[in-house]
């Protein structure tokens, strides 16, 4: 008998480990990756849309912004890169189909018109981006990306802040 409890206190010991790192593998769902993936977009989206705003813009403040956004969406794409690499998930190297029509728009546009849309798009973008923040921030289980994401919804909330008041201003 003292065998078989030495046995399994041994199996125990060892499959214990083994066990959590399978369980911790498993907190990554499919939605926490479609989450990376459209916040890996974004990024590229926001990044190419306010360096065409950096040499278009009217106003200061909106160039200022597009700066703030060129600044920021790099740290946030950086700041998620170990979790794309990490879950196999593709980062774009390009506008989607959506923000290729919005830019093309804006590459014909000049003065306040410019900055009136662009700061309209970015003002869409971050509210929507907010939302998907949000849910993730709450859904996901895994824990190190559960702080990536929160710092991520500062970042956007920030960011949603400062597009509706400009949004406001042109």
């Amino acid at each position: 008998m003292s065998r078989l409890i030495t046995m399994v206190m041994c199996m125990s010991m060892i499959g214990g480990p083994l066990f959590l790192s399978v369980q911790a593998k498993a907190a990554v769902t499919d939605e926490d990756k479609q989450f990376l993936a459209m916040a890996a977009q974004s990024d590229v989206n926001e990044i190419k849309l306010s360096k065409l705003a950096e040499t278009k813009a009217a106003t200061p403040q909106v160039k200022a912004f597009a700066q703030k956004m060129v600044a920021d969406h790099t740290k946030l794409a950086a700041e998620m890169k170990p979790f794309t690499t990490a879950w196999g998930v593709t980062v774009p190297t390009d506008l989607d189909a959506d923000h290729q029509a919005i830019y093309d728009n804006l590459n014909g546009l000049s003065g306040a018109e410019f900055d009136k849309e662009y700061m309209n798009a970015m003002a869409k973008d971050h509210h929507q981006a907010l939302a998907a923040f949000t849910k993730e921030a709450d859904s996901t289980t895994d824990t190190k990306f559960k702080k990536a994401v929160i710092n991520g919804k500062s970042v956007i909330t920030a960011h949603t802040n400062m597009a509706d008041s400009l949004n406001g201003k042109s």
